[in-house]
């Protein structure tokens, strides 16, 4: 199976366990991968037949930035169950980061995959 990616995504949002966290926006980085088949799409070359991208990047800007969660585990799996329910897919990977959260790492995070894997 095909997939559609989005790799590193930034959104400012309110994420975190401690008190200092809840009074300030940190960025969050994103990357999804989502099973399609582009065939159709390939042959017509029109984005009617395929995962529009920037749709589902829109969407997960508008709703990060809106949240306010504690967890990344939280905050990844409402992603996930976006996708899955919104747009037009079985399997997503998603991979939630939280850079410079730990001092000496780029970033922390989760990465979950929800949905029927493809093939």
């Amino acid at each position: 199976m095909d997939r559609v990616f989005i790799e590193d995504l930034r959104i400012e949002t309110v994420i975190g366990i401690y008190d200092w966290e809840r009074e300030i926006r940190q960025t969050v980085s994103l990357d999804i991968e989502m099973n399609v088949d582009v065939r159709k799409a390939a042959r017509a070359d029109r984005i009617e037949d395929t995962l529009n991208y920037k749709a589902v990047a829109k969407r997960m800007i508008a709703f990060v930035e809106a949240s306010e969660f504690k967890l990344v585990e939280t905050l990844a799996e409402r992603c996930a169950e976006i996708i899955l329910a919104e747009f037009d897919v079985s399997w997503v990977r998603l991979k939630l980061g939280k850079p410079g959260a730990v001092r000496g790492s780029r970033s922390v995070g989760i990465l979950i995959e929800r949905g029927r894997r493809p093939a």
